[in-house]
Order: C-alpha cells, then sequence, then structure tokens
C-alpha cells in the first residue's frame, strides 16, 4: 500500500517547512496537515490538489506513479 504520509513529509522536508507552514500556504488547519502525514487521514481531492500545486508536483508524482 502506498504511503502517502511519507510522501508529503517528505516533500515538506526538502523544503525545510514546518507543517504549521504548509498548512497556511495551502488554507487548512495545521492538526488536519499532521493527520494527512501520518496516514490517519486522506485528503480530499480538493486539498490533494492544493498540496500539488503548492509542492509543484502532479497528482501522480504526489502518488508516486
Amino acid at each position: 500500500m502506498f504511503d502517502l504520509g511519507k510522501k508529503l513529509k517528505e516533500l515538506r522536508k526538502s523544503e525545510r517547512l514546518t507543517q504549521q507552514q504548509v498548512a497556511e500556504k495551502i488554507g487548512i488547519p495545521r492538526v488536519n496537515y499532521t493527520r494527512y502525514e501520518t496516514n490517519a487521514v486522506r485528503p480530499d481531492y480538493e486539498t490533494l490538489l492544493k498540496i500539488a500545486n503548492f509542492y509543484d508536483v502532479s497528482l501522480d508524482e504526489l502518488f508516486d506513479r
């Protein structure tokens, strides 16, 4: 099974950002972003698009396809 949380954490750390900074940039609460990184919750499609746009990657790249 693909680990989206791990990918999100890798992207964030590669940009040297905190969870708070990413959450603010994409307009969601930090606790939500933390849940995405820990795989406690899966982001909805709209949020996935915001994340992909923020990191300038495609959805395929986000899911390591």
